[in-house]
C-alpha cells in the first residue's frame, strides 16, 4: 500500500533496512580489513622501506623508488587503494539506513580519515613519486644527491602521515563493528 505522495509501502521499507542490516556486517569487515591493508603497507614503509633505502647510495634509493613506484601500480593495489575508500563510503550509508547513529558516525569519520590520506597521496605522494621518474634513468642522472634529496624527506613524511591516518581510520572502524555487533550500542 503506498501513500498519498507515492512513497514506498511501509513493508518496502522494512524489508530494505532488514536488508541493509545484514549487509552491514561484512561491508564493515571488508572495510577494516582493506583500510588495514593500507594502513600496514603504509607502516611497512615507515619501519622498513625507507630506513633501509636510507642507508644506501643515492643510486640505490633513486633506483629502487623508481621501481616500487611502478611495481605498486597494479590490479590488486588499486583495487585495495579505492576500496579502502569506496566500502566505509557504503558500510556509513547502509548503518544510517538501519538507524545505527554511533555505529554511522564511527564509519563516517574512517571514511573522512581514509580520504584525508587520498588527498595527501594525491597532492605529495604522487607528484613526487612523477618528479622521481621524471629525472630517468638513475645511470644518466647527473646529481643523484639532488634528486634523493628533492623526494626523500618530504616524501617519507607524507607517508607518516598517511600511516596514522589510515590506522586512524582502521581504528574507526573497527569500533564501528564493534557497535554493529552490540544491538544496545545502536
Amino acid at each position: 500500500m503506498s501513500t498519498a505522495l507515492g512513497a514506498a509501502p511501509v513493508r518496502d521499507l522494512a524489508a530494505a533496512t532488514t536488508t541493509a542490516s545484514r549487509a552491514v556486517g561484512p561491508v564493515l569487515a571488508t572495510a577494516t580489513a582493506a583500510t588495514g591493508l593500507m594502513a600496514g603497507l603504509f607502516f611497512a614503509f615507515d619501519v622498513a622501506v625507507m630506513p633501509g633505502l636510507a642507508a644506501g647510495d643515492d643510486r640505490t634509493f633513486v633506483t629502487a623508488m623508481q621501481h616500487i613506484n611502478v611495481s605498486i601500480l597494479n590490479p590488486v593495489f588499486g583495487a585495495v587503494f579505492v576500496g579502502a575508500l569506496a566500502v566505509p563510503a557504503v558500510g556509513t550509508w547502509l548503518l544510517h539506513r538501519s538507524g545505527q547513529r554511533a555505529a554511522t558516525l564511527w564509519t563516517a569519520v574512517a571514511t573522512l580519515l581514509y580520504l584525508a590520506a587520498l588527498v595527501l597521496t594525491s597532492a605529495v605522494n604522487v607528484p613526487l613519486n612523477d618528479r622521481l621518474a621524471a629525472a630517468g634513468d638513475p645511470s644518466a642522472v647527473t646529481d643523484l644527491a639532488a634528486v634523493r634529496a628533492a623526494f626523500e624527506p618530504t616524501w617519507t613524511t607524507a607517508n607518516i602521515a598517511r600511516t596514522v591516518l589510515c590506522t586512524a581510520a582502521a581504528v574507526a572502524l573497527t569500533r564501528a563493528l564493534l557497535l554493529h555487533r552490540r544491538p544496545a550500542a545502536r
